[in-house]
C-alpha cells in the first residue's frame, strides 16, 4: 500500500498505554483519510449519547496521503470528536507541523482516548511515546505553550495545543498550532482539556511513503512555486481573505450588530486595504506560498494575526470598527484557544439580548474593553456569566428565552460564520445543510450566488451547487487533506490534486472517485446525527429564524425591504434532498445508503433511529 503508512497510533491516556495499528487498503480507498478516516473511527467507536467531555469521547487527529507532502498548502491536519457544542460529530482542519511529522513518524491517525490523571504532553517521536507533565504549562495561554515547547524541544516539531479555554471546558475552544494556526471550532479543544491533555508534540525522522516520489518531487516544488508566482501576480496575499470585507459591505451581505444589519458606513476603518496598511508580520501554514496571515499590532501592542472571518465577527457584528481593538479581541481569543467565529457571535447575541430585554447586563454594541472582559470570562468560566458565554449562543437562547432563539445565530449549535444571509438563499441553505453546522468551510456558493444567478433564484440550480461545493471543500479537501485556497483564490485548477494523490498513492484516480468518497463521508456523518438525535427533522437543517424576519428588513440598500421566504426557502431544501438522495427529514434513504456503500453503518445507525 502506497502513500500510507498504514497505520494508526492509538494513544490511551487513563492506562499511560499505546499501540499501533494497521488498516486495511479497502479501508485506505474507502475512507481516503483526514476527515474520511476521523468520521469513520468515531463512528465506529464513540456510542451514541457519550459524553463529550467524559473519558470515553476520543479526540483523532488524522492525515491524508499528500499531508506533509511538499505540493501546494499540504500542511494540513484534521482535529475531531463528538462535539461538546453541537452534540454530535464535529471537526476542523488547521496548518500544523504536524501534519509533516506524524507521518514522517510512521502514522496516517492519531487516537486519543481516556483521561489523564494530571496535565500531560503527549510526546510522539517515532516508535517512542511519553506522557510528560504539564504542571508547569497548564494554566498559561497558546503562546506561552507554544514558546515553552519549541525551547524544550525545538521548533520543527509538531505541536497541537490548548489555552485557557480548552482547560475549562469552554465548549468553542479550539486546538491550535504554529503563530495563528486554530482548527476544531466545534470544541475540540475542550475535548483536550477534559481529557488534562495540553498539548501533543510529534517528532519523526522517516521519509513519507509515496509511491512515485521522483514524479511527486517534480510536481510538488513545481506546483509551489506557480502557486506562489500567481498569487504575486494576482497581489492576493495584500489583503488576503480580508479583501472579501469591502465586497460584503457592497452587497448587504456583512454581519454587523448581530447580524441585524448586512452593511455598515464605518466598515472602511477595518477592510484589507487597512489591514495591509497596518500589517508588520505574514505568516503562513507549511507547504504555502500564499500565505495569508496578517499580523498587527492590537490596541496593547501585541502582535495579532487577523483574516475576515476574525474581522467580521468580532469587528463589524460587534459594531467595532477599530482596528487595533478587533485586534484585540482576536488575540485574547488567540491566546485562550477559543473560535474567534463563536466568539464573536456569543458576544453580539448577548449584546443583542440584552437589547431587547431577553438578558441581563450592561454590555453595548461598540464596546470593545467591555468584549475583552467577556472573552477572558468565558475563557476562564468565570462565575454565571462566563459559564452562559462558555457554552455557546444555542444554550444562552434556551436560558434566556424570550424568543430570544430565534436571534441566536447558530445551526445545530455551531455559530454562523461571517456572511449575512438575510437574503441569499443559497449560501443560507449551506449553512443550514453544512455537515458539523454552520460552517463556511463546506460550501461557500457567496459569490458564484451574487455573481453568477439571481439572487432572488430558489432554484434547484444553488442546491446543486452546494452538493458540488461539499464535494469540493467539505469532502476532497478534507481527506486528502490539503489547503483550498490554492483553488479559490488563485484558480488553481481541481484536476492537479488526483495528480498529486495519484503520485503518492499509485492509483489511477479521477475527481469523479473523489466525489463518491465525499458522499459517503457526508452520509456517515448524517448517519452519525440520526444517532444522536433519533428525532432530526428537517428544521434542523434551517438557518436562524431572524433571517426570515421581515421586521428584521433592511430598511435602505439594496436588499431593502427583503428576507429569506421560508416556503421557498424549504422549496430549496427539497431540492437539495433529492439531488442527495435524502429523506424528508434530511437523512439518507436506504437505497442512497446502499449506493454509498454504507449498508452496515446504516444498520448500526437504526437501533437508535428509523431509516427510510
Amino acid at each position: 500500500m502506497h502513500g500510507w503508512t498504514g497505520s494508526i497510533l492509538r494513544v490511551n491516556l487513563s492506562t499511560k498505554s499505546h499501540r499501533k495499528e494497521s488498516f486495511s487498503e479497502d479501508f485506505a480507498r474507502r475512507w481516503v483519510g483526514g476527515r474520511g478516516f476521523a468520521a469513520k473511527i468515531l463512528y465506529d467507536e464513540v456510542p451514541p449519547g457519550t459524553d463529550p467531555f467524559g473519558p470515553d469521547n476520543k479526540l483523532v487527529v488524522a492525515l491524508g496521503p499528500i499531508a506533509g507532502i511538499p505540493a501546494p498548502n499540504t500542511g494540513k491536519a484534521v482535529v475531531a470528536a463528538k462535539s461538546p457544542l453541537t452534540g454530535f460529530y464535529g471537526d476542523g482542519n488547521l496548518g500544523t507541523r504536524v501534519s509533516e511529522q506524524l507521518r514522517k513518524a510512521g502514522y496516517d491517525a492519531l487516537i486519543v482516548e481516556g483521561k489523564a490523571d494530571g496535565p500531560t504532553i503527549l510526546y510522539i517521536e517515532d516508535e517512542k511515546v511519553e506522557f510528560l507533565p504539564a504542571d508547569e504549562i497548564w494554566g498559561k495561554g497558546t503562546y506561552a505553550t507554544n514558546d515553552h515547547i519549541y525551547g524544550k524541544y525545538g521548533a520543527g516539531v509538531g505541536v497541537l495545543n490548548i489555552g485557557q479555554g480548552g482547560e475549562n471546558l469552554n465548549r468553542y475552544a479550539v486546538v491550535r498550532s504554529l503563530e495563528g494556526r486554530a482548527g476544531g471550532r466545534p470544541g475540540m479543544g475542550a475535548v483536550m482539556g477534559s481529557k488534562l491533555l495540553k498539548a501533543i508534540v510529534v517528532k519523526g525522522t522517516r521519509p513519507i511513503p509515496q509511491a512515485d516520489p521522483q514524479t511527486m518531487k517534480a510536481l510538488g516544488f513545481g506546483d509551489l512555486k506557480e502557486v506562489g508566482r500567481i498569487d504575486k501576480e494576482t497581489g492576493w496575499s495584500i489583503q488576503s481573505t480580508t479583501g472579501v470585507l469591502a465586497w460584503c459591505n457592497e452587497v448587504a451581505g456583512l454581519p454587523v450588530r448581530n447580524f441585524r444589519k448586512t452593511r455598515h458606513p464605518e466598515a472602511w476603518k477595518i477592510d484589507g486595504e487597512r489591514l495591509n496598511e497596518a500589517r508588520i508580520a505574514t505568516y503562513g501554514c507549511p507547504n504555502c506560498t500564499m500565505r495569508c496571515g496578517i499580523t498587527i499590532r492590537d490596541r496593547e501592542g501585541r502582535e495579532s494575526e487577523l483574516d475576515y472571518e476574525n474581522i467580521g465577527l468580532l469587528g463589524a457584528n460587534l459594531e467595532i470598527f477599530e482596528l487595533d481593538q478587533v485586534g484585540s479581541l482576536n488575540y485574547l481569543c488567540d491566546e485562550y484557544g477559543i473560535d474567534t467565529m463563536s466568539a464573536g457571535c456569543v458576544l453580539s447575541f448577548y449584546a443583542d439580548a440584552i437589547d431587547r430585554g431577553a438578558a441581563r447586563g450592561d454590555f453595548m454594541f461598540g464596546d470593545a474593553e467591555a468584549a475583552k472582559k467577556l472573552l477572558t470570562m468565558a475563557a476562564h468560566r468565570d462565575g454565571e456569566l462566563g459559564n452562559l458565554l462558555a457554552d455557546g449562543s444555542l444554550r444562552m437562547a434556551r436560558a434566556f428565552g424570550r424568543g430570544s432563539e430565534a436571534y441566536a445565530m447558530q445551526v445545530k449549535g455551531l455559530e454562523v460564520a461571517a456572511y449575512n444571509c438575510k437574503f441569499i438563499p443559497g449560501q443560507a441553505l449551506a449553512f443550514g445543510v453544512a455537515a458539523i453546522g454552520a460552517h463556511h468551510r463546506e460550501a461557500w456558493i457567496i459569490t458564484f450566488e451574487l455573481k453568477n444567478t439571481t439572487r432572488e433564484s430558489y432554484g434547484p440550480e444553488k442546491a446543486a451547487k452546494v452538493i458540488d461545493l461539499q464535494r469540493i471543500r467539505g469532502g476532497m479537501f478534507e481527506f486528502i487533506v490539503a489547503c483550498r485556497f490554492p483553488w479559490i483564490e488563485l484558480g488553481w485548477g481541481l484536476d492537479n490534486y488526483p495528480k498529486y494523490f495519484n503520485a503518492a498513492t499509485g492509483l489511477n484516480w479521477g475527481l469523479e472517485d473523489m466525489w463518491r468518497v465525499a458522499d459517503r463521508i457526508y452520509g456517515l456523518i448524517k448517519l452519525n446525527y440520526l444517532r444522536e438525535f433519533p428525532n432530526a427533522s428537517r428544521q434542523d437543517d434551517y438557518p436562524p429564524a431572524v433571517w426570515f424576519d421581515p421586521a428584521n428588513a433592511d430598511t435602505d440598500g439594496p436588499i431593502a425591504g427583503k428576507v429569506l421566504e421560508r416556503d421557498k426557502y424549504d422549496g430549496l431544501l427539497q431540492h437539495y434532498y433529492d439531488q442527495r438522495g435524502y429523506d424528508q427529514r434530511g437523512i439518507p434513504t436506504r437505497a442512497t445508503l446502499a449506493r454509498l456503500g454504507l449498508e452496515a453503518e446504516a444498520a448500526a445507525a437504526e437501533k437508535f433511529g428509523r431509516l427510510t
